[in-house]
């Protein structure tokens, strides 16, 4: 039974030292941009409709809505692979279930703040999370020091901590209390996205305090035996049991990634001194990792670190730049600003997902 005296500390650490500048960002929806990348083509031929649309100050739900308004269809027919946030300039892929033999005049959907700019038919419905990466244009505005941004940024193609970000937890980090109660029974929530989103948060945050320990102790870029180590790019896993040095120049050259939990059924592989470690590090939680076992959630991994590809800075005076960079799907572009500097949030992001 999770008892009732857990806290949650939210201080997690940086890899590269507290950062010493501070930003603003998303002053207006331009200065956040995300450009989703599919990762396939679509195959030109289907009773799906892949739509590729450009949205402005609009969230990705109440896009999928218009949509099934707009084809007199149920909004179960509309499908997407990500979430992207209301306060910002998205490009995402929708999929709706039309039939082969019926078309639209899409130039007639939409309007001011969403157009599609792309329509292409596939034989199998768009699925969540199946998209390749998002790409990110950011622009941060009142910079206290250019210079030190520029550091900073240099060192990001090295890889940052693969946090997952606060929009995940909520307003307060509340998700996590939420998530909680719904463990011991205190919360009765009958919608299951909402049931999902708060025990997803007490994983994450599980998964963010053990990341953040492995940086605290040194052991962010050292392999311990029985550590689970994903190949780079894939969600391909294995056990580290021999070969240490091997696997360490792999891990060093970039083609190996170390893993942490998102805990739950059949614990996948992890070891010997790993396993002890995990184990010690979460202790204080064990009893609520039990619980979300008995709910049934199944473990998996999730890398440590995170490799943002496609780094770009370009300055616009001594105050004021443009970023730019590319991050596999789950990944969260707040998890890359924290490692650069302190910023302000001028429009709060709106769901998890522009980031994911």
């Amino acid at each position: 039974m999770t008892p009732d005296n857990l806290q949650f500390p939210t201080d997690f650490r940086w890899l590269n030292g507290e950062p010493t500048v501070s930003a603003e960002i998303r002053h207006e929806n331009a200065d956040f941009q995300v450009f989703e990348q599919l990762g396939f083509e679509p195959e030109g031929e289907g009773e799906h409709v892949f739509l590729y649309i450009r949205k402005n100050g609009e969230n990705t739900d109440w896009v999928a809505r218009q949509l099934a308004g707009f084809c007199q269809v149920s909004p179960r027919e509309v499908s997407y692979s990500g979430k992207k946030d209301r306060h910002a300039i998205t490009e995402q892929w929708f999929c709706i279930r039309l039939g082969v033999h019926r078309n639209m005049t899409w130039s007639l959907f939409g309007g001011d703040s969403v157009e599609v700019l792309k329509a292409v038919r596939h034989p199998r419905k768009l699925r969540l999370g199946v998209h390749r990466s998002n790409r990110f244009r950011l622009r941060l505005t009142e910079v206290s020091d250019m210079n030190a941004l520029e550091q900073r940024f240099a060192q990001l193609a090295e890889g940052v901590p693969n946090y997952f970000g606060e929009q995940r937890f909520g307003f307060g980090f509340g998700n996590i209390q939420k998530g909680v109660a719904l463990i011991r029974g205190e919360l009765k929530e009958r919608q299951r996205h909402k049931k999902g989103l708060y025990l997803s948060a007490v994983r994450s945050w599980l998964f963010n305090h053990l990341l953040s320990q492995r940086i605290a102790q040194g052991r962010w870029a050292s392999i311990m035996p029985g550590d689970v180590l994903m190949l780079d790019g894939t969600n391909s896993c294995f056990a580290a049991e021999a070969e240490l040095d091997d696997l360490a120049l792999r891990l060093a050259g970039a083609d190996l990634d170390l893993t942490g939990p998102m805990p739950g059924l059949a614990g996948r592989l992890l070891g010997g001194e790993a396993a002890l470690w995990e184990t010690e590090t979460l202790a204080a939680w064990q009893s609520l990792i039990d619980d979300l076992t008995q709910l049934g959630l199944r473990s998996e991994r999730r890398s440590l670190r995170l490799r943002p590809q496609g780094l770009a800075m370009q300055r616009e005076s001594d105050r004021q730049c443009w970023l730019e960079f590319e991050l596999p799907a789950g990944a969260f572009a707040t998890s890359v600003l924290r490692e650069l500097c302190h910023f302000r949030v001028s429009r709060p992001a709106t769901g998890q997902s522009t980031d994911d």
